[in-house]
């Protein structure tokens, strides 16, 4: 369906990568993998022709459509949401249009016989083909779905866009690229601001409905649960696995052991190469067996291995301070904003040592009653912390409190110390600060860069109950797999609003569901509750058919 051909991209004599050719088909849907600046989000900007690479080039059919969403863009003012998600069907209305002025151009014409008049009758009927081809008499019934299962309720569709956040804009951008209906959907982290509800729906979306699908995604899951194949970008080049997440990984390793044992083996046979030509290089009678040897090593190809994945690396939180045997106690908490009010009679126990997790969709109130436990908000009812509780507390906008005059490197020199200070760079790259970034003024650094440093600020400090609230949206699965194993290891007290269900996976042993302004207790692990969902959600369809 799409063609790539020979793509090479290069940045100021830099090549990012080079000669690359992958074909997508119907139904493919595909993971596009990689370390970050392996240059996996420009591949995707010029797939959508958002940019051109320096050389090769990609093909399509005529009437194909690519739909793009990237990392970051802005829905236009002035709109309601759904008049913005109805905004998909805009391109229809002007075929709509057209259609009517070719029909008007043939009852005024009277040229019958000439070329031109069966040019413009030829037009008209590849037009209607294309036009009727698609079913816009329910369109209204099929964005409400769209917004609905993007986690968007009814009386929120007469909204204006200008006031809603940047994370849902983005959903109404989703929206209108699934509400399309392209042949291929190209998708730049997708699942950063979705709930986990959401994610599932679009899940089920993409697997059900989509045609093609590229993606570039950070949540395991999602990638394992949606995706056929698998393309990795790395070092120039890409590996192309016709499987899901997991599966590569595995087909990865293998090949990684196998060019590490090439490379062993032509490291050896070079060494005693060299050994043969400094022995003989002055005897007459092998004379002939040396210039071979050394044209022989002139032409060589060198045997690369892959880059390593580092994970290896393990972060430590330092001793937890003892606190009381019960971190936090609710009864009968709840919080309004004037008219609204987001939940009500909560009364809940965190025990010494819990590792609980808050899911629930977007607006109900986890982050909210975060804010209550740190004391940012007042609330109702009554909020207790337990004896020396010591509070280390990541969100969104810890990362605005950073010194930005300090360098990267100073931040985290600063508050580092015993065996950790000796593998502060180590810590860095894990959290994807490469070497020339360590001396970067915070005042430079992105929104994302400042977001992570902040998280390796935190878990250098000693506290005993760790809040964290959405603390994987700009981590690589890599970086993501170093800070759960070290959660694991955390001998606190841990809260953590997320909705990435890998992570939360094996790491909280309960749940509290916010929804419909109520907090349910869970005593399950992620994976039991979700299952639990997922049969509610089915006895529910049964029901409305019945």
């Amino acid at each position: 369906m799409v063609s790539c051909d020979g793509l090479s991209v290069e940045f100021g004599g830099t090549v990012l990568f080079e000669n690359i050719s992958f074909v997508i088909n119907d139904n493919d849907r595909i993971a596009l993998m990689g370390k970050n600046g392996a240059g996996k989000s420009t591949l995707l900007k010029i797939l959508a022709g958002e940019r051109n690479p320096s050389r090769g080039v990609i093909s399509a059919p005529k009437d194909s459509l690519i739909a793009y969403l990237p990392q970051h863009l802005m829905t236009e003012d002035g709109r309601t949401v759904f008049e913005e998600a109805s905004q998909a069907f805009k391109h229809l209305h002007d075929i709509e249009a057209q259609i009517a002025d070719y029909n008007r151009q043939l009852e005024e014409r009277t040229d019958y016989e000439s070329e031109e008049y069966y040019g413009l009758i030829e037009e008209l009927s590849a037009l209607s083909e294309k036009y009727y081809a698609v079913d816009i008499t329910h369109f209204e019934e099929d964005v409400e779905k769209v917004l609905l299962g993007l986690g968007f309720k009814r009386e929120e569709f007469t909204r204006q866009t200008s006031e809603l956040s940047g994370g849902w804009r983005m959903r109404i951008e989703l929206a209108k690229i699934l509400l399309r209906k392209p042949d291929v959907i190209l998708l730049d982290e997708p699942t950063n601001h979705l709930d986990m509800e959401s994610i599932i729906w679009l899940e089920e979306f993409l697997i059900n409905q989509a045609k093609a699908v590229v993606l570039i995604s950070h949540d395991k899951s999602f990638v394992d649960n949606v995706t056929n194949r698998t393309i990795e970008l790395t070092m120039g080049r890409i590996y192309d696995y016709k499987v899901n997440y997991s599966h590569y990984l595995e087909l990865r390793k293998e090949r990684r052991e196998q060019q590490q044992r090439q490379y062993e083996d032509q490291q050896k046979m070079i060494a005693e190469t060299k050994e043969f030509i400094e022995r003989f290089k002055g005897t007459y009678s092998k004379t002939f067996q040396v210039q071979s040897r050394v044209k022989m090593l002139d032409k060589l190809e060198l045997v690369e291995v892959d880059e390593i994945d580092t994970s290896a690396l393990k972060l430590k939180f330092p001793p937890s301070p003892r606190s009381g045997n019960f971190p936090v106690i609710m009864d009968g908490v709840g919080k309004s904003y004037e008219e609204k009010r987001i939940f009500s009679n909560a009364s809940l126990t965190i025990d010494r040592g819990d590792k609980v997790a808050f899911v629930g969709r977007n607006g109900e109130g986890k982050s909210t009653l975060v804010k209550c436990i740190m004391r940012e908000i007042e609330h109702d009812g009554k909020l207790t912390l337990g004896h020396n509780v010591q509070i280390g507390y990541f969100a969104q906008n810890q990362a605005s409190m950073l010194d930005e005059n300090l360098t990267v490197f100073q931040t985290i020199d600063d508050i580092a110390v015993g065996d950790i200070r000796s593998k502060i760079r180590d810590l860095l790259g894990a959290f994807m600060f490469g070497r020339d970034d360590v001396d970067k003024k915070v005042k430079v650094l992105s929104g994302g860069e400042r977001t992570r440093l902040a998280m390796i600020k935190l878990l250098l400090e000693p506290v005993n109950l760790l809040i964290l609230d959405e603390p994987t949206n700009h981590l690589d699965l890599r970086t993501k797999e170093i800070l759960k194993q070290a959660l694991l290891a955390f001998d606190g007290t841990l809260i953590v609003v997320s909705h990435d269900r890998d992570f939360l996976d094996g790491l909280v042993t309960k749940v509290y569901e916010f929804g419909n302004g109520q907090i349910k207790e869970h005593l399950e692990t992620i994976q039991g509750f979700l299952e639990k969902k997922r049969m509610e959600h089915l006895r529910e369809i049964e029901l409305k058919s019945n």
